[in-house]
């Protein structure tokens, strides 16, 4: 079945839900891009927040498209301010926050010691760990008074095991955001606020077709053309493909919905099978 027509079936009905980092890095659908749509199209009222204020509104008139209600913010989710205005026009818009998706992420330059400064290692903190601390902090208090929520943050497979290439930085920074994720679901669990994580694997999206301090992201991985780059990642999956942000996208969506009221700080892997095998020879 196709995910990115599949129907709605009301699984977020009467829900409001703020998704960080909802827009795309370039054209098609990413993780955040997909969730947004996929809980808008499930019923929520959805605010789109993300750094470029542009690509949340494509987001938003993607879902006015489909019939849904949302809106676009723009913010710095590693500035306390950012994040502060950001709760509080949700709030004043819709009154309550129920679900809270956290998707700001990526890596920087630092993949192994020989290459990681303090500047990159405290940006890439801030942005996959940090901004869902931040907003985590502001949105908690209100789940709280209201009754409940849901927090879903997206980690990364790279946060369990090496993918025999060094992502030093960002792997450390997604490890960290499993346990902090587990610890807030098990505190407020009493509180009927649930936290837990989707882990994708090898994702086909815009993030990954990106360019790099001026070169495309493939040329830095050793290949000649994004094709080559694709087909040696889909030969490494048990399922031989890539992911799509769709894929993602549904895993939060049963994170997010009351379908799974009994379920926090756990990790959900959306890969293909590829951490469940080991490296051939």
């Amino acid at each position: 079945m196709d995910l990115e027509t599949m129907p709605g079936r009301d699984r977020l009905k009467g829900k409001v839900a703020l998704v960080i980092g909802g827009g795309s890095i370039g054209p098609g659908w990413g993780n955040g891009k997909a969730a947004a749509f996929v809980y808008a199209r499930e019923g929520a009222r959805v605010a789109v927040v993300d750094f470029h204020l542009s690509a949340a509104q494509e987001t938003v008139g993607l879902i006015a498209e489909a019939g849904g209600e949302a809106f676009a913010l723009q913010g710095d989710m590693t500035r306390e301010d950012d994040v502060a205005r950001v709760v509080q026009e949700v709030l004043t818009r819709y009154g309550r926050i129920d679900v809270l998706h956290n998707n700001v992420g990526g890596s920087g330059t630092g993949k192994h010691l020989g290459n990681i400064t303090l500047d990159d290692w405290n940006l890439t903190m801030a942005r996959n760990l940090t901004s869902a601390m931040l907003t985590c902090r502001a949105v908690v208090p209100h789940m709280e008074q209201q009754g409940g929520g849901s927090i879903v943050n997206v980690s990364s497979i790279s946060s369990l095991r090496y993918l025999n290439v060094p992502t030093t930085v960002y792997s450390t920074a997604k490890g960290a955001l499993n346990e902090f994720t587990k610890n807030i679901g098990l505190h407020y669990a009493p509180k009927n606020i649930r936290a837990n994580c989707v882990l994708p694997g090898y994702i086909d999206t815009p993030f990954i077709n990106r360019k790099v301090g001026g070169r495309p992201n493939y040329e830095l991985k050793g290949f000649s053309s994004a094709e080559d780059y694709a087909a040696a990642r889909n030969k490494l999956i048990p399922m031989r493909r890539m992911g799509t942000g769709f894929d993602v996208a549904y895993a939060a969506l049963f994170l997010a919905s009351d379908e799974s009221a009994y379920i926090t700080g756990q990790m959900l892997v959306v890969d293909g099978g590829v951490t469940s095998v080991c490296a051939g020879v």
